[in-house]
């Protein structure tokens, strides 16, 4: 009886490394800002106002490239804009990048892991560069809430999808 269990560990082990037995990997190469903005243009005039909070638009946004091999380029893209009265207080702009070597997966699973997974890796490190940026413009830190990558995809494809069948019509 003790083989058993061991058979049933072994076919569930080759079963999840893929087509060619080797196991998954997802490996971080280098993170790296491509892109930085940051305007103030009211300043200082907008610093010294503080009685009345602005509203802040924040839109993200994810691209992925293949770069050759097991090889992808992801750009996590942050823009973040407050505005009081219709009046700009500050915009900041991040393109924040990665290289990542994505092997032996499925292919099915290749998107998710683009637009999910690696800029759920970034993110991190790009909100803390917007923090840096607004503190360093003389306000208060922008702290983005987190970010369901997830949800963003599943959004993305539906979008995908009806135009598809909008064009197909």
């Amino acid at each position: 009886m003790a083989d058993k269990p061991q058979e049933t560990e072994k076919a569930k082990g080759t079963e999840a490394t893929g087509n060619n037995g080797a196991q998954p990997s997802l490996n971080v190469l280098t993170q790296y800002i491509k892109d930085l903005s940051f305007e103030s243009p009211g300043a200082p005039r907008t610093l010294m106002q503080r009685e009345k909070a602005p509203s802040i638009n924040i839109n993200v946004n994810v691209n992925a490239n293949p770069l050759g091999g097991a090889d992808y380029d992801v750009l996590l893209t942050l823009t973040a804009r407050a505005e009081i009265d219709k009046n700009v207080v500050f915009n900041v702009e991040l393109v924040y990048g990665g290289v990542f070597r994505i092997q032996n997966f499925p292919q099915e699973h290749m998107l998710p892991l683009l637009f999910v997974e690696c800029p759920r890796l970034l993110f991190p490190f790009a909100r803390q560069i917007i923090a840096d940026a607004t503190r360093n413009g003389g306000f208060p830190p922008l702290l983005i809430d987190p970010i369901d990558f997830a949800r963003m995809f599943q959004q993305r494809i539906a979008e995908e999808r009806a135009k598809s069948q909008v064009q197909a019509s």
